[in-house]
């Protein structure tokens, strides 16, 4: 296996230099560096589904991407900087950090993270749950596009990203003990992430965009 890896990468990059002859690792960002953190390769069609679920006019995924950007995935857990937070995705002018907030309120609501309130207000602490999880919740649900939970189907299989198959067709986390599920092991769900597929049922996104509206007059 390793000598076929080897073999796959040594193909790239001779490849790669024929394109590109002019090309040195200096130009290049590297993992050997600092600065880096881990993220899924899934993490783009995961940011597309984040939105659909958020609703229109209601995109969440710039928020949530920069909120991974700083995690230590090891903890997932993290203090929160508002004012930074929210210009660095992308919130500009009065009204950025109560845009962020709004952001950070409707993750937490999907169930894509838990906030904790502290010394800065009610977004202090912020922990991010396994979006894999969040998200086969969510298509069981009924709330994922049918392309777009098969497309995620496909690439996490190619990949070897298996967290999908820790949530059963009820929507319960399965342990690690003889396939032991959160409801038999009476284990305590993780607050604000949607652990049952019927919660997320009640999420009535409409609403949502009305709501929305309404502000921005």
């Amino acid at each position: 296996m390793a000598r076929t890896a080897r073999t796959i990468l040594q193909r790239q990059l001779d490849a790669r230099r024929r394109l590109w002859p002019e090309l040195t690792d200096g130009l290049l960002w590297i993992m050997d560096k600092k600065g880096w953190v881990a993220l899924p390769r899934l993490m783009p069609l995961m940011l597309s589904i984040m939105d659909d679920l958020s609703g229109k006019g209601v995109p969440v995924s710039r928020t949530y991407l920069e909120l991974w950007a700083r995690i230590r995935v090891e903890e997932s857990f993290l203090m929160l900087r508002p004012d930074e937070m929210a210009f660095h995705a992308g919130f500009e002018g009065q009204r950025a950090v109560r845009t962020w907030r709004d952001r950070m309120q409707r993750l937490a609501e999907l169930g894509f993270i838990s906030v904790k309130p502290g010394a800065l207000g009610d977004l202090t602490y912020a922990l991010v749950y396994n979006p894999y999880h969040v998200i086969k919740r969510a298509h069981l649900a009924g709330k994922v596009q049918d392309k777009k939970w098969a497309a995620l189907m496909m690439r996490a299989n190619e990949v070897s990203a298996f967290d999908i198959d820790d949530i059963d067709d009820q929507g319960n986390l399965v342990t690690e003990s003889k396939g032991e599920t959160e409801a038999d092991s009476g284990a305590k769900k993780p607050e604000n992430e949607p652990l049952t597929v019927e919660s997320l049922r009640k999420i009535d996104i409409s609403k949502v965009r009305v709501r929305r509206r309404r502000r921005a007059k």
